[in-house]
């Protein structure tokens, strides 16, 4: 990585697309802070509504919306603005999504929780220039207890449910869950 100042461009404008209303509002406060002029989207259809009526120089899309794929976005983002830099987001840090989002266009991919700082790298990395390795990466026992969270979650707080799609066991899925969360 370079020691230049990244430099945000002649184009500050930048869409966030996210469901997650209190990550969206703190990212957004942060990105503006940074100097982007910022829109932001709590919807798959709110984001190409918005990357189609003003198409951003930059965007970061959350993969996993409740109303569907932010591949859809970065997809539409890609056909009005081909030269846009689109940062894909998601809690779900898998190899064959990272695949699909650049495939289709995505410039980085990051996993949450990524911060304002991992963000304004990726968006502004450039050509081959990987960005560092974050500071304080999460633990692999956070990592797996945000998965199981967010499982749990996503199957309205049954634990038999969940534990079904975890392949876990119930009774040591209960003891996860009672516990507090790793550093």
């Amino acid at each position: 990585m370079s020691d230049t100042p990244l430099e945000i461009g002649p184009d500050p404008t930048l869409l966030l697309v996210d469901d997650d209303e209190p990550f969206l509002r703190r990212l957004e406060r942060a990105m503006e802070k940074r100097g982007f002029d910022v829109q932001a989207a709590g919807s798959v259809a709110e984001g190409i509504a918005k990357a189609t009526a003003r198409p951003p120089a930059y965007a970061v899309v959350d993969l996993r919306l409740e109303d569907g794929n932010g591949l859809d976005v970065v997809e539409r983002l890609r056909e009005k603005r081909p030269d846009a830099r689109i940062v894909v987001l998601t809690g779900y840090g898998a190899i064959a999504t990272a695949v699909a989002a650049v495939k289709i266009g995505a410039t980085d991919y990051l996993s949450k929780p990524a911060d304002a700082n991992d963000v304004m790298q990726a968006l502004l990395a450039k050509g081959d220039d990987l960005p560092p390795p974050p500071e304080n990466p999460m633990s692999a026992d956070r990592v797996r207890w945000e998965h199981i969270q967010r499982v749990y979650e996503l199957c309205d707080r049954n634990v038999s449910e969940t534990a079904r799609r975890l392949n876990m066991h119930r009774r040591t899925l209960q003891r996860i869950l009672a516990k507090r969360s790793p550093r």
